[in-house]
């Protein structure tokens, strides 16, 4: 199964996609652009299934979604802007004298909601849950 998951904010999104082999693609995009580029990449690589975040951002973001042809589900995000930090400086160690720091006391220099993304579609693909007819 490939999954799209969103992380919905009010001016940009995580989005992510991800399957069985892992992380396939991720990039943070403006709400704007939203559904075009979800809909090119669920072309692109055969997604089954949009997973979206049900927190800031998700009603809106869900309207933004109407033209998409495959089912839209929503996912609990609670926890996953901690778990999106803890990964984003997993792939990116801060260097310098910010090494130094805790992480806990860090927030990344660049937007990292497709992090978010990321986790919300692991733990959903992790979860093993199926959607119906697939």
């Amino acid at each position: 199964m490939t999954v799209l998951a969103i992380d919905p904010g009010r001016e940009k999104c995580g989005i992510a996609v991800c399957g069985s082999e892992g992380v396939i693609v991720h990039r943070v995009v403006r709400v704007d652009e939203l559904a075009q580029v979800a809909r090119e990449w669920i072309t692109a690589y055969g997604v089954d299934l949009v997973l979206l975040g049900n927190r800031t951002g998700s009603r809106d973001i869900r309207a933004r979604l109407f033209c998409i042809s495959i089912p839209v589900e929503l996912s609990e995000e609670r926890g996953t802007t901690l778990a999106a930090r803890r990964r984003f400086f997993r792939d990116h160690p801060p260097g310098g004298w910010r090494r130094l720091l805790p992480q806990s006391l860090q927030t990344p220099a660049v937007p990292y909601d497709d992090y978010a993304a990321i986790v919300l579609a692991e733990t959903y693909l992790a979860s093993g849950r199926k959607i119906a007819g697939g």
